[in-house]
């Protein structure tokens, strides 16, 4: 498997549920990371097109027959999407190693599988969500109902563009929501793909609208009057922006935003089970994640064997073509995210932590955005290679002394979304997490689990994604009071 050999281009753009030419002429140009050649253009949506879907969306959820259909009908449509999704996942996996330098074989399992998995898990959610129930109040007999909340702004990434696609599209539409979403400009292609895919599902007129464009656009889309809710997934300062953006309408807002989660491995903990945990999730998307366990705490008294273990697996990373199936690390996904990967590293050794394996652009590669898998050994948790989130294949190892100061530093950070624990005393490690503020921890694994809520404390994030915590975020709360002795006919 090898780069695409044909130019993919689209000249219109899906809005209101239907193929249209855009108002503007402006065209986004997709460049592969590897060859940093073209492979694909596609029009960059405009305000006046962000009106047109706004104004679309608004029409179908105030008079159109999406939010007024059964749930079992709403169902089938989504089933629909799911089911085709399923039948195209390698196409894809493909395009989107091709746009963003995911290894390929990581890309069938999280930027398709996982993203097959979203769709299934809120069907799951939605058949036994609680949409109606009754209370007894304090003053008489209560109806609780949970109603769409209406038009929702969906904001998803490069880095998993599918994944946190479906996070939102998915409860939204199963709640009779209707959506525009907005997709980035890095990485377009794929989303005519799922345009494709909900015309021929059937979502009535209006329901969605996709459209790529830049963040001018994006922040024109959140600050719109005519949208009820913003769905974001990005970094912390452009959720910072959505939010102060939307509060001026009152929009009510879900961020899902960056990470710098520590993986801590305790003294008693089996070494090989670890690395071989760690690893992957550590340098997952070429270290473009925001769940990545980018930081790793060693315990001192084991911490040459476990920097040795470490460093022998991520130098022994196979790097190359992201379409290559043996590749296990790809290309950052554009030039600014080499160079600020590079620039952290220099950063690192300026600091005084050393290089362990890794730390250079690879000598194999003659272009793309590559950068080696880096691990820094000697981190102190104050360094900035600690506490900012560097987006890239850069990795700390900080060593801790007792159990006590392995959980302080795990805690010390800006962030809160993910971690995890390495132990041969499962209850110990389930401890470890109940005693760290991050929304999502494992116990000697890496998971993030659909059917429960995903989500930041601290910088990481408002609200939660996925479970019906997640569901719960596209719906309105209605208390309608009843007469005493009300009962049901």
């Amino acid at each position: 498997m090898t780069e695409l050999t044909e130019l993919v281009e689209h000249g219109q753009l899906f809005i209101g549920g239907e193929f249209t030419d855009p108002l503007s002429t402006e065209v986004i140009e997709v460049i592969s990371p590897h060859t940093e050649q073209v492979i694909g253009r596609v029009p960059h949506a405009s305000e006046g097109d962000v009106d047109r879907a706004v104004a679309a969306a608004r029409r179908a959820f105030d008079e159109g027959p999406w939010p007024r259909m059964s749930l079992d009908e709403r169902i089938a449509v989504i089933t629909r999407i799911k089911d085709t999704f399923a039948v195209r996942h390698e196409e894809f996996a493909r395009l989107i190693s091709a746009q963003n330098g995911t290894p390929y074989s990581a890309s069938v399992m999280v930027q398709a599988l996982a993203a097959m998995m979203v769709w299934d898990s809120a069907i799951t959610v939605a058949r036994t969500f609680p949409y109606e129930e009754r209370r007894d109040g304090v003053l008489g007999p209560l109806l609780v109902r949970r109603e769409p909340v209406g038009v929702v702004a969906a904001v998803v990434p490069w880095n998993v563009p599918q994944f946190t696609a479906a996070a939102k599209l998915a409860p939204a539409l199963l709640a009779g929501c209707t959506v525009v979403l907005k997709v980035s400009p890095e990485t377009p292609l794929d989303a005519y793909l799922l345009a494709e895919i909900a015309e021929e599902a059937g979502l009535p007129p209006g329901v969605l609208s996709i459209l790529p464009a830049d963040r001018e656009v994006s922040e024109y889309l959140v600050g719109h009057p005519d949208v009820d809710k913003v769905s974001f997934t990005g970094s912390v300062a452009a959720g910072r922006r959505v939010m102060e953006v939307a509060s001026r309408n009152l929009t009510r807002v879900t961020l899902e935003l960056g990470g710098k989660s520590a993986a801590v491995i305790l003294p008693d903990a089996d070494l090989e089970a670890a690395v071989a945990g760690i690893v992957p999730f550590a340098w997952m998307i070429n270290g473009q994640a925001c769940v990545a366990q980018t930081r790793i705490l060693a315990p001192r008294s084991r911490y040459e064997e476990i920097a040795e273990a470490f460093a022998a697996a991520a130098g022994a990373l196979r790097v190359g073509d992201p379409l290559d199936p043996t590749t296990e690390l790809g290309p950052l996904v554009a030039r600014r995210q080499q160079q600020r990967s590079l620039d952290y590293i220099r950063l690192g050794q300026e600091e005084g932590a050393k290089i362990l394996t890794g730390g250079n652009v690879p000598a194999s590669q003659e272009r793309g955005w590559y950068v080696e898998p880096t691990l820094f050994g000697s981190v102190d948790n104050s360094m900035r290679i600690a506490r900012e989130e560097i987006f890239g294949p850069v990795i700390c190892l900080i060593p801790y002394g007792d159990e006590a100061e392995a959980v302080r530093t795990a805690d010390d950070s800006p962030y809160g979304l993910s971690g995890s624990v390495w132990t041969a005393d499962t209850e110990r490690g389930i401890d470890i997490a109940r005693r760290i503020r991050t929304g999502t921890y494992s116990v000697n694994t890496f998971s993030l689990d659909m059917l429960g809520p995903f989500g930041g404390y601290k910088n990481s994030g408002l609200g939660r994604e996925f479970g019906p915590e997640g569901y719960g975020e596209f719906f309105e709360h209605k208390m309608i009071h009843l007469p005493a002795g009300y009962r049901e006919a």
